[in-house]
């Protein structure tokens, strides 16, 4: 059984995954007036990531004895200079992420909770491929650096990304 603690932590967390869609969400509409449907694409499916990830919280915290509360969720930026600041606001956002898993994951330790300690180790190897996967796509926009063809190319390249919902015991 979740201590109250811990549940509000997981429920403050599971929010965090919601509002984390709204902001890949906010993204791909920065992308679509620019016809930029690969980008648009790929935040995209971010987005749907990020959801089944709020639902696995609501998932365990309901199963683990507690009651999943979602709070408020902020309005997310909707506006940026180029796609390079976008994907640089990606990676920064999903570095918070990281930080707040592990935390959760610290929380869950200090508190001998085993079953909630095991539940996260998913979202810590998950934040490896986060941050990686925003990362390679700023590499790539720094390689471009401009060039309009360079970004058509990438366009193109990311709109092949496709929404791969994990396994359910995963």
């Amino acid at each position: 059984m979740l201590s109250d603690k811990l549940r509000d932590a997981l429920c403050d967390q599971m929010t965090f995954e919601v509002y984390s869609a709204y902001i890949y969400k906010a993204m791909a509409a920065f992308f679509e007036p620019q016809d930029l449907k690969g980008f648009a694409n790929w935040l995209d499916v971010q987005t749907m990531e990020e959801l089944t990830h709020a639902e696995r919280f609501y998932r365990y915290i309901n199963d683990a004895g507690g009651r999943a509360k979602f709070g408020a969720v902020a309005e997310p930026r909707f506006d940026y200079g180029s796609p390079l600041e976008a994907f640089e606001a990606a990676l920064a956002h999903e570095r918070i992420v990281t930080g707040r898993i592990n935390k959760l994951a610290d929380m869950a330790l200090a508190e001998s909770d085993h079953a909630t300690r095991i539940f996260l180790d998913w979202f810590v190897t998950e934040q490896i491929e986060e941050e990686a996967n925003a990362a390679a796509v700023i590499a790539k926009l720094k390689l471009i650096a401009g060039d309009g063809r360079g970004l058509l190319i990438l366009d193109q390249e990311l709109a092949a990304r496709v929404f791969m919902p994990p396994a359910p015991n995963a």
